[in-house]
């Protein structure tokens, strides 16, 4: 689509065109489960660029992706390049983002300098002029690609494989439900469930005025709403689904407006005001911030 994308929308390069796909293997035996399937979900780029600028910006998009990856949350540790040495023939340089899953280093998104065989290769068997007319340096030439691919289900993995946790817990823990909890320590900003709000009792309007609250945070992020068991219960199961923040609603919220705000990872409690719900937790749980150092 290079040249549908880069006439329609008036692209100059140097641009990329990502996109999120279906990708096979031409394997007979599916094995490693979610690390190798023989059908599996992609993301990849195509940057198209200047042809002797190509090694700037495989570079640069190789410091791109590795802060990507490293604002996910899972320790900078558990990644490093691993450079190809031997490259396939149309690339001039190539590399593998390696991330440190249970079972040792692999592969978790590919970087390659492709030079012109793309367009070049459509050129030749479709037939079709695939060049770009520089107005800059007033001449036109086939652009060399950047591609970076990343595997979709090697990276659910790998939050999975980073984020689980059984944690031993002191006896005396004050939510009273056991000597271990399931916690899934995902950054909020990927958690499916960014917050839950739960009344303490099931009645002496409580559980309207943890509605109202649910009601109001529903706009900003996804939430989870509950009155079921005992609230020690209620904070074990979205520890276990990975719910970052949990918001309590007591007898005290009725008469000084404020509730109890509970953090996953440390298990600890603060009073904030009710007012400030909504501007708190859209800090803590924003994208735009974890992508911010990009």
């Amino acid at each position: 689509n290079f040249l549908n994308v880069q006439r329609s929308a008036r692209m100059k390069i140097p641009f990329g065109i990502a996109q999120t796909g279906k990708a096979f293997r031409n394997e007979i035996v599916a094995r490693q489960f979610l690390f190798r399937m023989k059908e599996f979900e992609q993301m990849e780029m195509q940057f198209f660029v200047r042809p002797g600028e190509e090694m700037q910006w495989y570079n640069t998009w190789k410091e791109k992706r590795i802060k990507w990856h490293h604002a996910m949350g899972f320790g900078t540790e558990k990644y490093r390049f691993h450079d190809h040495i031997k490259l396939a023939h149309y690339a001039n340089a190539a590399c593998d983002i390696e991330f440190q899953f249970p079972f040792g280093f692999k592969e978790i998104e590919g970087i390659h300098s492709r030079t012109d065989f793309d367009l070049s290769s459509h050129e030749k068997h479709s037939g079709k002029k695939l060049q770009y007319f520089d107005s800059e340096l007033n001449k036109s030439y086939v652009p060399y690609v950047i591609e970076t691919s990343i595997g979709l289900d090697r990276m659910f993995l790998a939050v999975l494989a980073s984020a689980f946790e059984i944690e031993k817990l002191d006896s005396a823990n004050a939510e009273g439900e056991g000597t271990e909890r399931i916690v899934l320590r995902i950054s909020p900003a990927l958690a499916p469930v960014k917050v839950a709000v739960f009344p303490l009792i099931k009645k002496d309007g409580l559980p309207e005025k943890a509605m109202e609250i649910f009601n109001n945070l529903k706009q900003i992020c996804r939430c989870y709403y509950e009155e079921k068991d005992t609230i020690g219960k209620r904070y074990r199961r979205q520890d276990a689904i990975g719910t970052p923040f949990c918001i309590t609603v007591d007898h005290e919220s009725l008469k000084d407006n404020c509730v109890t705000l509970r953090h996953r990872d440390s298990m600890k409690q603060e009073r904030i005001p009710i007012d400030k719900i909504a501007s708190i937790v859209e800090e803590k749980v924003s994208l735009r911030n974890l992508l911010s150092c990009l």
